[in-house]
C-alpha cells in the first residue's frame, strides 16, 4: 500500500510542478485539459490548465496535482518533505519558503538536525525535515 498527497492549485499548477522539480531535481509528468476526455467538463479557456501532474521524488514516491475550478487553500494538512541531510533541508527550505511564508524557522528540534514549516507562494503548506547531519 501507499499513499501519495495529491494537490490542488488556483491555475498555477505547472508553475508550481516545474518549480518543484527544478528545486528537487527531477522532472515533472504534465498532462494539459485540452485534448483530454474531461476537455468538456472543464470551464471554458481551462485548455492550458493541467489535468493531471506527477513529480517523482526518490524511487518509489511522488507528488500528484491538478488545476482545479473551485480551488480552496489548503486547511489542516501540510506535505512532509524528508530530506538528504543539513545542507540539502536548507537550500529547499530557502528555496520553496521564497514568495511564501516562513510557519516555523528551519532549526534543530529534539527529533531532527533541522525541521521547519512554510507555505510556499503556492499556498502548499510543507514541513522540511532531515535526520541527517550534512
Amino acid at each position: 500500500m501507499k499513499s501519495s498527497p495529491y494537490l490542488f492549485f488556483n491555475g498555477n499548477c505547472e508553475e508550481a510542478f516545474e518549480f518543484y522539480g527544478k528545486t528537487l531535481g527531477t522532472k515533472p509528468e504534465l498532462m494539459k485539459v485540452a485534448g483530454s476526455p474531461a476537455e468538456p467538463h472543464y470551464p471554458a479557456g481551462w485548455g492550458d490548465k493541467i489535468l493531471h501532474a506527477h513529480l517523482p521524488i526518490g524511487q518509489h514516491h511522488f507528488i500528484l496535482g491538478s488545476d482545479g475550478p473551485g480551488y480552496k487553500t489548503p486547511q489542516g494538512i501540510r506535505v512532509v518533505l524528508h530530506v538528504g541531510g543539513t545542507a540539502e533541508a536548507e537550500r529547499t527550505f530557502k528555496a520553496f519558503s521564497e514568495g511564501g511564508k516562513i510557519d516555523m524557522p528551519l532549526y534543530k528540534t529534539f527529533f531532527a538536525a533541522k525541521f521547519g514549516m512554510l507555505t510556499d507562494r503556492f499556498n502548499i503548506p510543507w514541513m522540511i525535515i532531515t535526520e541527517e547531519q550534512s
